[in-house]
């Protein structure tokens, strides 16, 4: 049986009702009721909410009422458990009679209503084929409860704060997001949620151990008003103190604590707590990571954080099978070491084939070191389709990186061969360069953004070995942007967003003319993701003999309008898009020729990623050409 909000009889005269929630929470079993929307359409003996079964049941029950209510009394009235129960006597159905009034009386209190109007009766059927009685329950529920006012306190360590001269700002927060202002309907499930709601946004942040200390809900059934009162008693304020990793064997677990990059000594965060335990999970040395705040054993300065982990296998094998629109079917394979002899680094090697590229590869990355730098090194050989040429190149890249929330940065140097095959192809050629790179990502969802921006840029100095020797400069940098234009409303449901996205590309090799700077420092583009209604890199510098080569200028730039869906009035995990992309690569500055596509498009969000298919036209092609794309990198 729910947990119910015991109420009176519809008043007479005034009356004020007494609703402690405190005694309601002591119950053993006590749980939340969901409350429906209100909704002023009546049910009548053919819509109203009903039970029947296959076999002839003990009566049926028929809730007349505003469709909202009637559903919710049909589906928690206490009556409708005894409707198919075999041999139930006149008396025991009697006896269900009584109490379905005051039954109905306090799940209509958990909506709101205080002083309804119910009528319950029986009528024999001796001549249905569904049961041989038939009870209806007939509701007028009167005027729903309104707040007129919600007083929230605080005890503890935060009210210390609110009673200076500068208010505590995570107290000014919990009333903020406060969901029950003066003029909402007032139901226990908003009541309880909002309550919740308060609790989880004090606990979210340096008081991890609050709780509510008091709490009541005074209702006036005459006015239909209702005055809320809480207390939160925030309890200490916690600190990070040092991690403790549970369950580790083979990892280090000083190397756990830096992988985590939890900060000891700050402010207890539950958004940092779940990023550091984020950090571990993804790094590939554990299989399963939680973390938890000690709060009963540990000094709240300097509280001990729990890790408790199931590590990774040393050694595994993943097999991968994809497909796009740009290469087709691509086929990989990753084999991963968490532990390397004698380094003891972390070496992912993979082997990866599709129609245009073959590519095996190997990279080594350190543990980071406190500040989360770690060193790293790579290798990898790679036959590919560049332009109107077959490359066989070669790379080797060795330095350091580091990760945070937001910011990627690496300095690296790096040695590249470059083989190019074909009619007029250019001298194979080597380089050696020093380089820098930097990624800011600022969306509000790693996989699935709406709004907010991502930032990136390379600089590299260095210098050909091979046919010559001629310094060359290398610099590239790329900007995509959510731009809400407004929220799209349905009825009866909550706005959704559309918006504009925008992103910008560009980039620039700076040698003397004759330079042979290797075709992979150079630039191509084109296919899902640069400029749709081309193939994939089919944008670049062409000879005189109209052969397709890697250019030294890039510039490309896209806007797109992405809106919901809606079908049958209500929002899907559809949207629509409409987009124009445009891009040049060439050889000389004051030569870029741009390539335009148009189209639209469908995006899907799924669990992973969003799921784009574009059909697009490529305006100096003259042709249509079908985009398919699984996720979202930046």
């Amino acid at each position: 049986m729910p947990c119910l909000l015991h109420t009176a009889a519809p008043a007479r005269g005034s009356a004020l009702l007494l609703i402690s929630l405190l005694a309601l929470l002591a119950l053993p079993g006590c749980g939340l009721l969901p409350a429906a929307p209100a909704n002023n359409t009546q049910a009548g003996s053919e819509e109203g909410a009903s039970a029947t079964s296959d076999t002839q049941a003990a009566f049926t029950l028929e809730v007349r009422a505003p469709q909202d209510i009637a559903d919710y009394l049909a589906r928690h009235l206490e009556l409708q458990r005894f409707q198919s129960l075999p041999g139930l006597t006149a008396n025991e159905l009697s006896r269900l009679l009584g109490a379905a009034d005051a039954n109905a009386r306090e799940l209509l209190a958990t909506l709101g209503y205080f002083s309804p109007t119910l009528t319950v009766e029986m009528t024999e059927t001796p001549g249905s084929s569904h049961a041989p009685r038939a009870i209806a329950v007939t509701v007028e529920p009167g005027p729903q409860t309104q707040i007129r006012q919600a007083h929230i306190t605080f005890s503890g360590p935060v009210a210390e704060t609110t009673q200076g001269a500068d208010t505590d700002q995570q107290a000014d927060q919990v009333r903020r997001v406060w969901s029950l202002p003066p003029g909402q309907p007032f139901s226990q499930s908003a009541w309880d949620g909002a309550k919740a709601q308060g609790l989880r946004t004090l606990q979210s942040q340096r008081y991890p151990a609050a709780q509510i200390a008091y709490s009541r809900a005074e209702v006036d059934a005459d006015t239909h008003l209702a005055d809320l009162s809480v207390t939160y008693d925030s309890g200490p304020a916690y600190r990070f103190g040092p991690l403790r990793v549970q369950g580790s064997q083979r990892y280090d677990s000083d190397g756990a604590r830096r992988l985590a990059r939890l900060p000891t000594g700050a402010d207890y965060s539950e958004a940092q707590l779940l990023d550091a335990q984020q950090r571990l999970a993804s790094s590939g040395y554990y299989d399963a990571v939680f973390l938890t705040l000690d709060t009963e054993a540990s000094d709240p300065q300097a509280a001990a954080v729990l890790a408790q982990v199931r590590e990774a296998p040393l050694q595994k094998w993943v097999f991968g099978l994809g497909l796009s629109t740009d290469s087709g079917v691509r086929w990989g394979t990753d084999h991963i070491h968490n532990r390397l002899p004698l380094v003891g680094w972390r070496a992912v090697s993979k082997l990866a084939l599709d129609r245009k590229t073959k590519l095996i590869g190997t990279e080594w990355t350190d543990l980071p070191d406190d500040g989360g730098w770690r060193w790293f090194g790579g290798a990898q050989a790679q036959r590919e389709t560049t332009g109107s040429y077959q490359v066989n190149s070669a790379r080797l890249r060795a330095g350091r990186g580091q990760s945070t929330e937001r910011i990627d940065r690496n300095y690296y140097l790096q040695y590249d061969y470059a083989n190019s095959q074909g009619l007029q192809a250019p001298p194979s050629s080597t380089a050696l360069s020093m380089n820098y790179s930097w990624t800011g990502r600022y969306f509000d969802h790693p996989n699935a953004p709406s709004t907010g921006h991502g930032l990136a840029w390379e600089l590299g100095a260095g210098t050909t070995l091979r046919p010559q020797r001629d310094p060359f400069v290398r610099a590239m940098v790329r900007w995509l942007g959510f731009v809400p234009l407004g929220k799209v409303a349905l009825d009866g449901g909550l706005p959704r967003g559309s918006r504009l996205a925008l992103r910008a590309e560009g980039g620039v090799v700076l040698a003397r003319d004759a330079a042979q700077v290797p075709v992979t420092q150079l630039f191509l583009t084109g296919g899902d993701t640069t400029v749709r209604g081309y193939a994939y890199r089919e944008i670049g510098a062409r000879t005189d003999n109209n052969l397709l080569y890697g250019g030294r200028y890039l510039a490309v730039a896209s806007a797109e309008w992405q809106r919901p869906i809606a079908l049958r009035g209500n929002f899907t995990d559809w949207e629509s898009t409409l987009f124009t992309d445009v891009g040049a690569v060439s050889d000389q500055l004051g030569a870029l020729h741009p390539r335009v596509g148009v189209g639209a498009g469908l995006r899907w969000r799924s669990p992973v990623g969003p799921l784009q298919a574009d059909l697009a036209y490529g305006v100096q092609a003259k042709r249509v050409r079908l985009h398919l794309r699984l996720g979202f990198t930046f």
